[in-house]
């Protein structure tokens, strides 16, 4: 895997969704992935810029946010950007996981974030994206 930080894009429209988000992943999600550096975004202009940057590794995407949701804005984002990096999409309720697969995210976290699971889950998602990079 590789040694430089991944940047991942943490989009809520309420600060401290974002701040618990980048709290649960931590600055390290695994010994055997890279340190993360955090980009947030509060609207969706921003994280279209971000995304479109090419330089976003991997997006968590708050799926209550206001007024667009990241579960809409998933769905998007994997139609219109080629080559997309993966997404997660956090939701409120484990019954809403269903939206989440159908907006093509590449992971689900579920609040109240647990530490140990969203690390791991976004470390899982960090590796399959270092090994389709390998090809």
């Amino acid at each position: 895997m590789t040694d430089h930080p991944q940047r991942i894009l943490v989009f809520s429209h309420r600060p401290e969704v974002r701040d618990t988000i980048m709290g649960a992943v931590g600055r390290r999600p695994a010994t055997d992935v890279p340190k993360v550096t955090y980009v947030e975004a509060s609207g969706v202009g921003d994280v279209l810029a971000e995304m479109d940057s090419g330089t976003i590794d991997l997006a968590i995407l708050d799926g209550e946010a206001q007024p667009t949701g990241g579960i809409g804005l998933c769905r998007q984002l994997k139609h219109e950007i080629t080559a997309c990096p993966p997404i997660a999409v956090a939701v409120r309720r484990a019954d809403d996981r269903w939206l989440a697969t159908w907006s093509q995210a590449d992971a689900v976290l579920v609040h109240p974030l647990d530490p140990l699971a969203s690390a791991e889950t976004i470390a899982e998602v960090l590796r399959r994206q270092d090994l389709a990079i390998q090809g």
